[in-house]
C-alpha cells in the first residue's frame, strides 16, 4: 500500500470519508522573515531592481552607508488568533470537517502559547518551524506538539543550537525531541534551495540529512507555497527514505493553507499515531493549481495591504519591515528614511496592489503558465 494517498478538490468530494482536515505550518506576526531574498530577486525582475537601487541610494545619503538586506526582516499580518481562525473557517466552511490547526512560526512558539489562554483554542499543539543549520546551508524542521510544561525550555535549547550549534549534538536534539509518541518531527519543504548553494548540491545535502537523522523525522513535507516540479522531487526522497509525505501549507499571508492532510482521527495526537505510523492522506485545493507566480503575487499583494486592526498597531506594510542599523537599534522601514519611503519602492507596491482587481487577476493568469499540471 502507498503510504501517502494524494486527493484533489477538484475532483469532487475528496474529503467526504474523512472526518477531519489538518492545517500544518502557517505563520503569523511572530515570525521574522528574511529579506535576502530581493537581492536575488532584483537580478532578475526589473520594477524590484529599480525600487532596491532607489531605496539604497536614499538610505545611504540619509544614514552614510550601504543597505544591507542581511540585517532586514519583515513579519506577516496575521496575530495568533486571526491565524488560527482563518485556517479554521476554511477547513470548516469549504469542506465541512472537523478542523486541527497547528501554527510554526519561525524559531518561535509564542503564537501558541498565546492561543492557550483561549478557551476555543486550548488543544492548539505547541509547535515551531525550526532553523536547522547544517554545513554551509540549513534546513527547516517542524516541530508539532511540544510538552506544554517544557515548552519553553526546549524551545531555549532549539535557539542556541540555531545560534551556534555542534553538530555532534543534532542527534542528541532530535532524540529527545521525537521521544514524546505524540511529537511529530516534519522536514519541511526538504527540496527547496532556500539558501542559493546551488539546487544539486542542495539536494545532496537534503538527502544525507534525511537519511543521517530518518529514525527521528516521521515524514516530509510537501509544501503549499512550493511549485509541483519541486513537491514531486519531495515524493521521490519519500519513498527512497520509506516515508510518509505530509501536508504544509506555508501560509505567509491572508490565503488559508492550499494543501491540507485528511485522517479521521478526533485530536491532534491521535493524527500524530497515524503519521507515525506511516500512513497520510493530503488534499491539494483548487487554490495550489493556479499558476505559481500568480498565487505568489497575491501573496505579496496581501502582505503589501494596509491593515487597521494589525495585533501591534502595524498598520502599513512599511511598519511591519525592520531593519538593524549600524548603532544597533532596530527601526521600522516607515521611520528608516528621512523623507518617506522611496517614490520607486511606493511605485512598486501601488503597481503589485493592481492585482486584486478582477480584470488584472485575468491578464495575469493569461501571462503567466497555466495551472500546475499535478502528475506524480
Amino acid at each position: 500500500m502507498n503510504p501517502t494517498q494524494v486527493h484533489f478538490e477538484c475532483n469532487g468530494n475528496a474529503a467526504r470519508r474523512f472526518r477531519t482536515a489538518v492545517s500544518l505550518h502557517s505563520h503569523t506576526l511572530h515570525s521574522r522573515e528574511t529579506l535576502s531574498f530581493i537581492g536575488r530577486l532584483a537580478k532578475r525582475v526589473g520594477p524590484i531592481r529599480a525600487a532596491l537601487l532607489r531605496g539604497e541610494e536614499q538610505y545611504r545619503s540619509v544614514h552614510g552607508s550601504s543597505l544591507d538586506l542581511l540585517r532586514a526582516w519583515w513579519t506577516p499580518p496575521a496575530a495568533p488568533h486571526e491565524a488560527w481562525a482563518l485556517e479554521r473557517r476554511h477547513i470548516e466552511n469549504r469542506f465541512g470537517r472537523h478542523a486541527l490547526v497547528s501554527l510554526t512560526d519561525h524559531d518561535e512558539i509564542e503564537a501558541p502559547l498565546s492561543l492557550h489562554v483561549l478557551e476555543e483554542c486550548r488543544d492548539t499543539p505547541i509547535s515551531v518551524e525550526w532553523t536547522v543549520p547544517y554545513g554551509p546551508t540549513f534546513f527547516h524542521l517542524g516541530i508539532h506538539n511540544l510538552p506544554s510544561h517544557s515548552a519553553r525550555a526546549r524551545m531555549s535549547e532549539l535557539a542556541r543550537f540555531t545560534a551556534d550549534g555542534r553538530p555532534a549534538e543534532l542527534g542528541a536534539l532530535l532524540e529527545s525531541l521525537a521521544e514524546p509518541k505524540d511529537a511529530l518531527i516534519v522536514f519541511n519543504h526538504p527540496c527547496w534551495d532556500e539558501s542559493g548553494i546551488g539546487r544539486e548540491r542542495h539536494l545532496t545535502l537534503a538527502t544525507q540529512f534525511a537519511r543521517k537523522y530518518s529514525v527521528f523525522i516521521h515524514s516530509l513535507e510537501l509544501n503549499g507555497l512550493r511549485p509541483w516540479t519541486e513537491n514531486r522531487e519531495v515524493f521521490h526522497l519519500a519513498r527512497a527514505l520509506q516515508k510518509p509525505v505530509i501536508s504544509g501549507g506555508d501560509r505567509h499571508a491572508l490565503e488559508p493553507n492550499a494543501v491540507l492532510d485528511l485522517t479521521n482521527a478526533a485530536s491532534f495526537s491521535e493524527f500524530v499515531d497515524q503519521v507515525r505510523a506511516g500512513y497520510t492522506n493530503i488534499l491539494i485545493t483548487d487554490q495550489y493549481c493556479e499558476p505559481f507566480t500568480l498565487r505568489i503575487l497575491q501573496s505579496l499583494e496581501e502582505i503589501l495591504q494596509d491593515h487597521e486592526s494589525h495585533g501591534r498597531g502595524w498598520r502599513r506594510w512599511s511598519d511591519r519591515v525592520f531593519y538593524r542599523c549600524d548603532d544597533g537599534v532596530v527601526r521600522a522601514f516607515t521611520t528608516l528614511f528621512a523623507n518617506g519611503v522611496p517614490r520607486a519602492v511606493e511605485f512598486f507596491v501601488r503597481t503589485v496592489h493592481t492585482i486584486r482587481r478582477y480584470s488584472m487577476r485575468q491578464t495575469f493568469r493569461l501571462a503567466f503558465p497555466q495551472r500546475q499540471e499535478l502528475a506524480l
